[in-house]
This record gives C-alpha cells, structure tokens and sequence, in this order.
C-alpha cells in the first residue's frame, strides 16, 4: 500500500463510539446477524479491516461509530482497498462496508442523505487469476483409495467426510449436518441455514451413501451431528467436528495419496467444474451448490482449454478438404 493511500484516510474524529450500543441497534452487529455462519465470519474480518484503516488500528467492527461515516471516509477506504487487495476481494469488503451502513440507515442512526453520499462509491473494476483449482479424476480416486485402504474408524468417517464434501457443500455446511439431514432412502442431504440463511437439498451418489452408511456403522445412530471427530486411539468423541478438523483431515489424505496441495474449497469447485463439463446446466448447477445467482457459479468453473476446445468441435460445418497443386 502506498504512502498516499495511508495519508488519504481523513482523521478519526468522531468515529470512536463513545459508549457501546445494543447489539439491536449496532449496524454491524445487526448486519452481521442477517449472515450465515461462514459469510459472518469472513465480512467480520473484512470490517475489522476497515474499522482499523479509519482509525489508525484504534477500532473494530464493534467499536466504531458507523453512522458518522461519510462520502470522505468511504471513498478514502475504497481506495486503500484497491490498492492493497484484489478486485475480488476489495468489492467484498466494499460490500460488507455499505451493508453495514443500510443497516444504520434503517436504524435510524443516519439520515439518507447522508447515507446515499457515503455509499456513492464504484466498485472496483478489473480482474485476477482465479484462484483454486480443480482436482483431476486421477486425484480422487487416490483420495478415496487411501481413505478405503485404513481401516481404522478415521478411514471410514473421512471416506464419508470425502463422499459429501465431492458433491459441492461448503466446510461450514459438512460440519453442521446432523444425522436426520441424511436419508438414505432418497440419497439427499438437508443443509439448513447455508450461506444467505437458507435451507437447501443435495443429493449423494450411490458409492457415497454407502460410504455414509459405512460410517453410520461405526458412529451409531443417536441423533446428534452426522460426523464426529476421533480421538489418537481412534475412538469416536460425540460432539461436531469443527472446520479445522476437517481441513486436517484433506491435508492428511492429500500427503498420503501424493497429490498437490488443494483446500476443502477446491472440491467445491471440482464439483461444479465437473457438472458443467458433463453438460448441467448452469441454473441447475447454482441450485445444487447453493448459489444465489448463476453468475457466481460461473466464476468456479475451472474445465480450462479443453472444455472450450470440445464446445467448439461441437460446430460442425460440412467441409471436405481439397487437394491443392
């Protein structure tokens, strides 16, 4: 970040909170309560960041006065953003930024005026490498093969752990699943309260509902969470797993099969890539990963050249060559 983008952060002024506010009349906090459990995590941070460029590292999210934010302070910010993020990643915390000043707005701490200057600002514009990869079939297959060749309980609940996260849930949705949000009779899974607070089906394969009611054999059928974490001597602990658990998990079954590092992340984008290339429409590609727009299912894609390669061989014009003397 350059110099000039530091010294064009106006000074804090009032923008410290003089007493706390109740979390009913916080803008961040009330924002922030309208997120799922991943997404508030992430747009937490992002107005931490935020909180900190306005006054010099003094304040977070839950400490700045939001309502006395105006067109100079979000301007100033926007183009600190752009200068020391992606455009991706500057948009996103632009986007938490006004958010969080549409819930003052409604809350009555700021006037509309006041309101529609602040968020007068343009995205920005431009573009960066996709980030994440797709895994090729070569590589899940290993996946699974290791998972399958360890027969302790952790082989057979990170084969299920594998089954699920293959068919496009988030880390934060794998984790939340409870044993009656899967039936093995229809093959769905039931995520409630994903991104956007919104309850959605999917679907498992054949081979992951046995992988699943593999697992099921091992962990019971008490209601409780669908996947449990295990202890060093492999004995199941009834309670959810967490995020990093399963981060664990991957990176552990990544280095045993000898493939190249990819996050829990990048299964999502397999699995979108991969409906996509097998001709799945791109609505109902959207549903299944719980996209709220086809757009941003399109930013997954990851087939690469060959998928355009093959969607071109698909115009066929009747040619035939001709010998040339």
């Amino acid at each position: 970040m350059s110099s000039n983008a530091l010294t064009s952060i106006p000074e804090p002024s009032n923008l410290v909170l003089d007493e706390p506010l109740p979390l009913t009349m916080h803008p961040a906090a009330v924002y922030l309560a309208s997120l799922g459990v991943g997404s508030r995590r992430t747009m937490r941070e992002a107005l931490n960041v935020i909180s900190g460029l306005l006054t010099d590292g003094t304040c977070d999210a839950m400490t700045l006065n939001w309502a006395a934010l105006r067109y100079t302070h979000t301007a100033a910010v926007r183009s600190v953003l752009m200068e020391k993020y992606s455009p991706a990643m500057a948009n996103k915390m632009l986007c938490a930024l006004r958010r969080t000043l549409k819930e003052a707005r409604r809350l009555g701490l700021m006037s509309a005026e006041d309101y529609d200057r602040a968020v007068d600002i343009a995205s920005v514009r431009g573009t960066s490498l996709l980030r994440g990869r797709a895994l090729q079939k070569e590589e899940i297959t290993a996946l699974m093969s290791v998972c399958i060749s360890d027969s302790t309980n952790t082989g057979i609940r990170d084969a299920a752990l594998l089954s699920i996260l293959m068919v496009g849930l988030r880390r934060s949705e794998v984790v939340n699943l409870d044993l009656s949000d899967f039936n093995a009779r229809t093959r769905g899974l039931t995520i409630r309260g994903a991104k956007g607070k919104k309850d959605r089906s999917n679907y498992l394969p054949v081979w992951g509902v046995e992988a699943v009611q593999d697992w099921l054999k091992v962990r019971g059928y008490e209601p409780g969470p669908l996947l449990y974490p295990l202890n060093k001597a492999r004995r199941i602990i009834p309670r959810r797993m967490s995020e990093q658990a399963v981060m664990s998990a991957l990176q552990k079954r990544g280095q045993q099969a000898g493939i190249a590092s990819f996050s829990p992340h990048d299964l999502r984008r397999t699995f979108i890539s991969d409906l996509l290339d097998a001709g799945v429409d791109l609505v109902t590609v959207s549903q299944l990963a719980g996209h709220a727009s086809p757009s941003t299912t399109s930013k997954y894609d990851r087939r690469g050249e060959e998928a355009k390669k093959r969607a071109i061989d698909r115009l066929n014009v009747p040619y035939k060559s001709r010998e040339i003397r």
